[in-house]
């Protein structure tokens, strides 16, 4: 799974990323000084797999992970090439989902490309230039479809019935996740592979004295509802104080935010939020001293076959049946032959639907 961290420039993109990935990204005030995207692996934070290590007393646990791009700055006229806009758009996409920075801070060392703080009229910038990159892409592939399809092309027609109500949207300034289609019209979205077409979590980057308010997104009311509105999720993140506790041992992290009143939480809320934009579920492996206890990120409805692909083809290839136990019984329990022993080990076949928390163990032929 990968996402992109996108925004106008000095939003404070690489400060959330390094805030995520620790990763000490280079940070400027200054607009179009970052070409390059930045990229890290960050672990998605689960309580469950920290109690099933313990339980289990494995090696190691691992937990399931998140790649994190942190995709050069956008502005105005991105569409057309302006600024890093080329760049930009190469970059956004290759990920599967969009994480939308937008500034709600004010510092004067920090340069704004609009002058003031205004987190819908950012993000719409932002969504214009995405929607325009989209309709120029669609466009040429209209004019090159087109005529194949007049030519009497049926899998050209098939595709200008997709392609001509999709533009009319995109002219409308509508972004094309919203356009309605079939399960039969996935594949030609994969290839087209639009940047509007990926779902989006918007973080309102709010001051560092704003992690201590009972809820940092009050200010930006509107905002919240426009985007709640649409089905797109929002969090509020400190990034630049969360990027500075980050570099501090987890003792010294907690008396400072102690004396800031300003509770942890906000950066796994995003990292959990980003999670679950994509709809997926976690599934575990491991038993009681085995290698390690691990977590696994799975597309919500998937069968055990599929869950076992995610470890390796050849135990899906190979798959006979999958040993299931919900994850706080096999922690009763302490191990998959005590939870058999206690009855709540399931045998289940190729097509079971993996829930979300089963800890299972994959019987498969040599």
């Amino acid at each position: 799974m990968k996402i992109g961290v996108v925004g106008l420039p000095n939003v404070g993109k690489t400060t959330l990323f390094n805030a995520l990935t620790h990763a000490d990204a280079a940070a400027t005030a200054y607009a179009y000084t970052s070409a390059d995207p930045n990229v890290g692996i960050v672990p998605v934070p689960d309580e469950r797999l920290a109690r099933l290590h313990e339980v289990l007393q494995t090696p190691r646990a691992v937990a399931a992970t998140i790649e994190v791009v942190d995709i050069p700055g956008l502005a105005g006229g991105a569409s057309q090439g302006e600024g890093l806009g080329n760049a930009f758009l190469a970059a956004i996409r290759g990920v599967d989902a969009v994480v939308h920075v937008v500034r709600a801070f004010d510092d004067p060392d920090v340069a704004h490309v609009r002058d003031r703080i205004d987190p819908m009229a950012d993000a719409e910038l932002v969504e214009t230039e995405l929607v325009l990159s989209d309709y120029d892409l669609l466009e040429r592939r209209a004019a090159k479809t087109g005529k194949a399809a007049r030519a009497g092309d049926r899998e050209a027609q098939r595709e200008m019935a997709i392609v001509e109500p999709l533009l009319a949207l995109l002219r409308e300034g509508t972004q094309s996740r919203f356009f309605e289609r079939g399960k039969e019209d996935a594949a030609l979205f994969r290839e087209l592979a639009l940047v509007t077409d990926r779902p989006v979590l918007y973080v309102l980057n709010v001051a560092d004295e704003a992690a201590g308010d009972s809820d940092p997104l009050a200010p930006y009311a509107g905002f919240v509802e426009w985007a709640r509105g649409r089905g797109d999720a929002v969090v509020a993140v400190p990034a630049r104080l969360e990027a500075e506790l980050g570099e501090l041992d987890p003792e010294d992290a907690a008396e400072f935010r102690a004396e800031l009143g300003a509770p942890a939480g906000s950066v796994d809320a995003l990292i959990r939020a980003s999670y679950d934009l994509l709809g997926y579920i976690t599934f575990f492996t491991g038993d009681f001293k085995s290698s390690e206890s691990r977590a696994w990120q799975l597309v919500s409805g998937s069968t055990a076959r599929e869950a076992a692909a995610r470890i390796h083809s050849d135990i899906a290839a190979r798959f006979v049946r999958a040993e299931v136990v919900p994850i706080e019984a096999l922690i009763g329990a302490g191990s998959f032959h005590a939870a058999k022993d206690r009855g709540v080990l399931r045998i289940e076949g190729k097509d079971y639907i993996v829930r979300d928390g089963d800890v299972m163990h994959f019987r498969h032929t040599a």
